[in-house]
């Protein structure tokens, strides 16, 4: 999704400068590398026509800026990662089949599925905010999200929105959040639980 918006100031000497988006929210940083067109030098009022990128600290700046009546370059598009779309559709598929077999509670399934659209929603919402600029979800926030059962949605999301997909940190901490819910569920249903359960009556 691209942004419009005006160049506020721009520092010649340092090469970059901050965009003022048409749409509305915080100020967006800009680098003269972030340009298609680096020829030209940036100026005060400048219509820029940009995408949203993060730089090498994690913090979201402009990208594949043009001038206003200006051609963008377009950047190949991203190969989605099928491996996390077929592991959260098998893992939900399981569970209903679970359910139709009895083996879990019917609460527990409807969580699952209940809290992956949920999830699925918060990424959409976390990108749309990001792209505007605007105040964003916590990184904890998204990973507790997925640790009490929705990662199949956070996992879908990150791969068809492109959102926290490419910042390795988060993806090993999300990864672990999967294996212990995983981990949880599977002692949950099995027969040390049950046991354990008699004890505790």
């Amino acid at each position: 999704m691209r942004l419009k918006g005006t160049l506020l100031h721009w520092n010649n000497d340092k090469a970059f400068g901050f965009i003022t988006p048409n749409s509305g929210g915080d100020d967006v940083f800009i680098h003269k590398t972030a340009f298609a067109n680096r020829q030209r030098t940036p100026e005060r009022h400048d219509v820029i026509s940009f995408s949203i990128t993060k730089d090498k600290q994690g913090r979201y700046c402009a990208d594949n800026a043009t001038y206003f009546g200006e051609k963008s370059i377009k950047t190949p598009s991203k190969k989605i990662n099928s491996f996390s779309i077929y592991l959260s559709v098998l893992f939900l598929g399981l569970v209903t089949l679970a359910l139709l077999l009895n083996y879990i509670p019917q609460m527990l399934a409807l969580a699952y599925l209940g809290l992956s659209m949920v999830t699925y929603m918060i990424y959409a919402l976390d990108k749309s905010k990001a792209q505007r600029g605007a105040w964003r979800i916590s990184e904890a926030s998204l990973h507790f999200l997925a640790l009490i059962g929705g990662w199949p949605g956070a996992a879908i999301a990150q791969q068809l929105l492109r959102h926290k997909s490419k910042k390795r940190s988060f993806r090993i901490i999300f990864w672990n959040t999967v294996i212990i819910n995983c981990a949880t569920l599977a002692w949950l249903t099995s027969a040390s639980c049950e046991y354990l359960l008699q004890l505790l009556r």
